[in-house]
């Protein structure tokens, strides 16, 4: 207990030589002692993505992510640095993936089209729609529609990180996660940006709730949500890339409302 302490203790100080005298030493080891989360986030977002991505390409964006976080995080607030970091981490690899632009473009058109069926069917319905239906609406069968799914999977690891509008850092996904994050200077449209999300998750399937709940709340990795849930990987993904389009598509349609009004 004491030894937890003291390391506790030897942390405070390094982020005050760094805050308050600009000891670029004690930054240097504040880099180091933190290294461990980029390589965390790195192996988890590895999984699921070709194999032409490299790892140390998303271990060394991760890293400028760890030095932004460092530089930005107030250490006065009592906040957990390790959740902080992870989502700048997470974040600079995401860009570094974007501005690397590895999906090809036409999974990206595939991306879309299952995308805009979800949106349009669901819209007409009124209710989450089946494979089937899907399926119907592309002129492709069930297969292929799986297909397309695994084809897509790599692409849907990004789909709620992207930034909600463009000129703006606030991702869909952390209209989730942030809950105790009250922030006064949120508009009432991510207000209701926030709620549409959360009505999206609740039409989701059974098993897509548990997905999306278990990769992004309980921060489990998709093989360990296929051992949870007693599916192949492949399944797993595939029903991670439907609920993301599915979420996507309800976003998109109320951010193009919301556009429309402002």
């Amino acid at each position: 207990m004491s030894e937890q302490k003291g390391s506790h203790l030897n942390h405070i100080e390094l982020w005050v030589q760094w805050k308050e005298h600009g000891n670029v030493e004690a930054k240097k080891k504040l880099i180091e002692n933190y290294l461990g989360t980029v390589e965390y986030v790195s192996s988890r977002l590895a999984i699921g993505l070709p194999k032409n991505v490299s790892k140390d390409d998303l271990m060394s964006n991760g890293v400028m992510g760890l030095i932004d976080a460092i530089e930005k995080f107030d250490y006065k607030r009592g906040l957990q640095f390790e959740t902080y970091a992870s989502w700048r981490v997470r974040g600079a690899i995401l860009d570094g993936l974007r501005q690397g632009d590895w999906v090809p473009r036409s999974v990206r058109e595939k991306a879309r089209k299952i995308e805009d069926a979800y949106q349009q069917l669901e819209q007409k319905y009124l209710r989450a729609v089946s494979d089937a239906e899907i399926s119907e609406f592309l002129d492709v069968s069930e297969r292929e529609f799986q297909t397309m799914l695994q084809d897509v999977a790599v692409m849907t690891i990004t789909s709620l990180e992207d930034p909600i509008r463009e000129e703006e850092s606030e991702t869909r996904m952390s209209l989730i996660v942030d809950e105790k994050a009250k922030n006064p200077d949120h508009t009432v449209n991510d207000f209701v940006l926030k709620e549409m999300l959360m009505k999206g998750i609740e039409k989701l399937t059974e098993k897509e709730r548990t997905v999306v709940s278990l990769l992004y709340y309980e921060d489990l990795s998709l093989s360990e949500i296929a051992e949870v849930m007693s599916l192949s990987p492949s399944r797993i993904s595939q029903l991670h890339s439907k609920a993301i389009l599915r979420l996507r598509g309800a976003l998109d349609k109320q951010r193009g409302l919301l556009m429309q009004d402002m």
